[in-house]
């Protein structure tokens, strides 16, 4: 829906899709809860389609693909949609998907555009983007899930912490100080394509265990390796009860 260039058309599809994912939902209580899309392209209508996916569709969240025709979610213009999320106290699930355009140093490397390396660093530095653009000061409480183990966040914290100590700040304040604050705060992180031990106890370091959650990346991971990966994990028994289930109960209201 963020690739329609007609916002009109944009809207009509977000309302139509959130419709036929509630039904689904309805079917299978049970086994089911959905994240509702939002037409980005129009932010005041996205606000209002957020708020009757939640309070009349049941919905437990929205889930955003990256960009909006080149615009990011630290646009001015979205924050009436991070305002609904917070006071409707839902996440936004920022999912990758292809940048605007193919940066100077992938060109002639099409191997590396896509999952396996572009589409998490640019879904990192898009999560960046709101932590420097403002998105989590104004909305201290706003929630924002990653998939990909984090996309590499973790990994970096001390690194940022540091050099944004020493850096120029290009007169940008942060009220929590250090770039690292926002992503133990408002960061949550699922494990969703990404089966392996030592990211995970990087994650659990990094964050703590309160702000992982449980994902499988299905069908282009496969179901068994996912959940064999987290059974088998060195990891505490209750810490794998709160990233199995119990992190999402508490984030999802389930």
């Amino acid at each position: 829906i963020q690739a329609e260039t007609d916002a009109a058309a944009a809207v009509a599809q977000a309302t139509a899709v959130n419709d036929l994912l509630a039904g689904v939902v309805a079917d299978h209580p049970d086994r089911f809860a959905g994240f509702a899309a939002l037409p980005l392209q129009d932010p005041k209508a996205a606000a209002g389609e957020l708020e009757r996916a939640v309070s009349e569709l049941g919905m437990r969240g929205a889930l955003v693909n990256a960009h909006t025709q080149g615009r990011y979610l630290d646009d001015p213009e979205l924050r009436v949609v991070w305002e609904r999320a917070a006071g409707l106290d839902v996440p936004l699930y920022l999912h990758p998907a292809n940048g605007v355009g193919v940066p100077h140093v992938i060109e002639g490397h099409p191997e590396l555009i896509g999952p396996m390396w572009s589409w998490g660093t640019d879904t990192a530095t898009h999560f960046l983007r709101c932590v420097f653009g403002g998105v989590f000061d104004d909305f201290p409480d706003a929630k924002l899930l990653l998939g990909h183990m984090g996309e590499g966040l973790p990994y970096a914290l001390w690194r940022m912490d540091s050099r944004w100590d020493y850096h120029n700040h290009h007169g940008v304040e942060l009220a929590r100080g250090n770039p690292s604050e926002y992503v133990r705060h408002n960061l949550y992180i699922t494990t969703s394509g990404v089966c392996s031990a030592p990211p995970l106890l990087c994650a659990l370091l990094a964050l703590g265990s309160d702000h992982i959650l449980f994902g499988t990346d299905y069908p282009f991971e496969e179901m068994a390796a996912a959940t064999e990966f987290l059974r088998t994990a060195p990891i505490s028994e209750a810490d794998r009860a709160k990233i199995a289930h119990g992190n999402a109960e508490r984030l999802l209201g389930l």
